[in-house]
């Protein structure tokens, strides 16, 4: 953190109305705290006035992994600040499919307003993964914004930032340097008094770069690429909350080699909004978008005002993948990243 947790007020931890309405007549003594850390069987937390660290009992494991507190919850704490009293519903979740035969849902980040897809200059940046990194953030209800680093280092930047720009409709991209604090106003803009940014990327992008940066503090380690593959090793190892000067939450996570999804068939339909309403003017309802005559879809492809890779990847994206229709414990669709959760000790 960059200021003392003493200094820190409900606001600056980023304390909204959605979480306070939350809380029953018979809670108004509980004490509202953030979870900054997770270990394995304990939360840091920071709440107005100071911090802690809270044993995590065993009825909480009992709980899908998905359920359990994550970075960015919200919990009230009893009057002592020793002991949960429960973990208040969730704004927002970014989540992923483990690795593994389980393919467990795993938490990233709760109460996220924006994400931060951070990607470079080089041969890292790849058109399918920043589309699957945004499916996740529409899916959870969180603003996606594609932050392009190592601008410094190309020679045509600008053309980056043209294709990131064209993956969705009105889509934020920032093209930065972010060693140099003169690129970064229109990262911060996106920072403000109590809003709360995950950064999400592949390892090497320059996370732990922006963050620093950002933050005015050496908070994160910095580690040099692979020149033949533009790869770099795990520079940040755990996830992460960090205060911004500016009044910003700052959620850093661990670079991802392989970014599985869960359900994000919203995701998918607000990535590609545009397939979507021509769909819906297709002639047949349930149209494959092959070879059914008055299909808008391959219309649009015959007049040339629809990519074909756009296609390709709307119907990659859209796949059901085994592993995400198996059985889950996600929350209903109703809820898409809100959580509702049980009172636990």
């Amino acid at each position: 953190m960059s200021e003392e947790a003493g200094a820190l007020s409900l606001a600056r931890l980023g304390w909204q109305p959605f979480f306070s309405d939350q809380v029953t007549d018979a809670e108004r003594d509980c004490v509202p705290a953030r979870v900054f850390g997770v270990r394995r069987r304990s939360l840091m937390v920071v709440y107005e006035g100071g911090e802690a660290e809270l044993h995590l009992g065993g009825r909480w494991f009992q709980l899908p992994p998905e359920e359990r507190p994550t970075i960015g919850d919200w919990l009230l704490l009893d009057e002592d600040h020793g002991s949960i009293v429960r973990m208040l519903e969730r704004k927002s979740l970014l989540k992923r499919r483990a690795a593994g035969r389980n393919h467990e849902l795993q938490a990233m980040a709760a109460n996220v307003d924006t994400m931060f897809l951070v990607t470079s200059c080089n041969e890292e940046f790849n058109r399918s993964r920043v589309e699957r990194y945004l499916a996740l953030a529409l899916e959870a209800g969180v603003r996606p914004v594609v932050v392009i680093t190592k601008a410094d280092q190309s020679d045509a930047p600008a053309e980056y930032a043209e294709v990131a720009a064209a993956l969705m409709r009105e889509l934020a991209v920032e093209l930065v340097d972010a060693r140099d604090a003169a690129t970064l106003a229109g990262v911060r803009a996106w920072c403000g008094a109590g809003q709360t940014v995950a950064l999400l990327g592949s390892s090497g992008v320059g996370k732990s770069t922006l963050v620093n940066s950002l933050s005015g503090l050496q908070v994160q380690d910095t580690g040099a690429i692979r020149e033949a593959d533009a790869k770099g090793r795990h520079t940040t190892t755990h996830r992460s909350l960090h205060v911004l000067p500016d009044g910003g939450l700052l959620v850093d996570n661990p670079g991802m080699r392989e970014l599985t999804l869960g359900d994000v068939e919203q995701g998918v339909a607000e990535l590609f909004a545009d397939i979507e309403e021509l769909s819906a003017t297709c002639r047949f309802g349930n149209c494959s978008h092959e070879v059914e005559p008055g299909c808008a879809v391959q219309a649009a492809l015959a007049a040339g005002t629809l990519d074909p890779r756009r296609l390709e990847s709307y119907r990659k994206l859209g796949q059901k993948d085994p592993a995400r229709t198996q059985p889950a414990t996600s929350a209903p669709r109703s809820m898409r990243g809100r959580t509702k959760l049980r009172r636990l000790d």
